[in-house]
């Protein structure tokens, strides 16, 4: 009996890396916002589903929602920021060094300093 062939080894497809990524040190900031009641209700599921906090799920989507497919912007598109609007996040990103794309999330190690940390304005 060959013990290789009773050997069951998951594939994972696009989400195994061979080099270590270098993780980034993010300072997050408690922020007050309203949204809708069911809107929220799906946020929180969704998040628990992927295994993360409603905080990290929404940065996941705003960042997402920064790099539209290029001739794919607006509401009808990944981003629903129009090709304007994409203009003042570049500058936006740059005014405050926000220099990662959408794939940084991943990487993303929250600073201990910064844990219920009030955004100053």
């Amino acid at each position: 009996m060959n013990v290789v062939d009773d050997l069951v080894v998951p594939w994972y497809l696009g989400t195994m890396s061979t080099r270590r990524e270098e993780e980034l040190a993010v300072d997050r900031v408690q922020l007050g916002v309203r949204m809708e009641r069911n809107l929220v209700k799906v946020l929180k599921g969704l998040a628990e589903f992927e295994n993360m906090t409603l905080g990290q799920l929404l940065e996941k989507i705003v960042l997402h929602s920064f790099e539209p497919v290029p001739g794919e912007e607006g509401e009808q598109a990944w981003s629903a920021l129009g090709k304007r609007s994409l203009t003042a996040v570049a500058d936006l990103k740059r005014v405050y060094g926000l220099n990662y794309d959408m794939h940084a999330f991943r990487r993303f190690r929250e600073l201990e300093s910064s844990a219920a940390k009030p955004i100053e304005a």
